[in-house]
């Protein structure tokens, strides 16, 4: 097997040097506020397409996370059309810096409300957006009504959008962290995403701070969490897939964790 491409999440005003400080193959980053409705910003000081260009010159791939805020699937229209709005706009800033995918949370309906709604929903927003780049739905930790944190609510999400059009350019993003805390069992995850998606593009590698089945979104360095240690890394080899660490720290602790890694896989 080719050696898995292991990189970070890093900050977005130089994403090049902070590759180059992890002497990491590839990054992602945020592109403007996460928590924010104001629409993605270049920060970078050679804009999207010096971006671009730079990225290929350093043979780095790039991934763009959507803010966390996007909920698609919501039945609140207050928060959905927003959230359709900032989906595509997002798309598009990271078709604009060549992206390799744009990473986006699965969202959730509220306490009351049919969950198919809401798979119908992601339905509808796939077929709202023009999939310039694959976007890549992240398994979630917490929430009743979360739409990817329980495999049959990923697999209803699937489902869904299986019908459309673009069903191809939706690929799938394994949080260990989030599947650890959401209650999915680590030792088969994998086969048992493929066995709904087909694929796995892209794997968040984190360490969990909390027990499994938590509902807890909290990352920890690989070793100072509640994950075993040959689990975490099976995960990683199992899926075959390029890996982003979304663990705290900077470079030298991102540095730390690529090793632990590797001296396991």
């Amino acid at each position: 097997m080719s050696e898995i491409a292991i990189g970070a999440h890093v900050d977005q005003t130089d994403p090049i040097a902070e590759a180059a400080a992890r002497r990491a193959p590839l990054v992602q980053f945020f592109l403007g506020d996460p928590q924010g409705y104001k629409g993605p910003e270049f920060r970078y000081a050679g804009g999207a397409e010096g971006l671009q260009a730079d990225a290929v010159a350093a043979g780095v791939d790039l991934y763009v996370h959507a803010p966390y805020i996007v909920n698609v699937a919501t039945t609140n229209n207050r928060i959905r059309i927003p959230s359709r709005k900032l989906l595509q706009q997002h798309v598009d800033a990271a078709a604009a810096i060549g992206a390799q995918g744009l990473i986006v949370h699965g969202g959730h309906v509220g306490k009351d409300d049919d969950p198919d709604k809401g798979f119908d929903n992601w339905r509808k927003a796939v077929e709202a957006t023009d999939l310039k780049v694959p976007l890549l739905i992240e398994n979630t930790a917490g929430g009743d009504n979360a739409m990817t944190r329980y495999l049959e609510r990923i697999a209803r999400v699937w489902d869904a959008i299986s019908t459309t059009e673009q069903a191809d350019r939706v690929g799938f993003c394994l949080d260990t962290c989030h599947a650890h805390a959401g209650g999915n069992a680590l030792e088969t995850v994998v086969d048992d995403v493929r066995a709904i998606t087909g694929r796995i593009d892209l794997v968040h590698c984190n360490d969990s701070r909390d027990e499994f089945d938590s509902g807890a979104d909290r990352h920890a360095n690989f070793g100072a969490g509640r994950i075993d240690a040959d689990l975490l890394a099976a995960v990683v080899r199992d899926a075959g897939a390029p890996v982003v660490c979304e663990t705290p720290g900077g470079a030298a602790e991102h540095t730390a964790d690529f090793a632990w890694l590797r001296e396991r896989l």
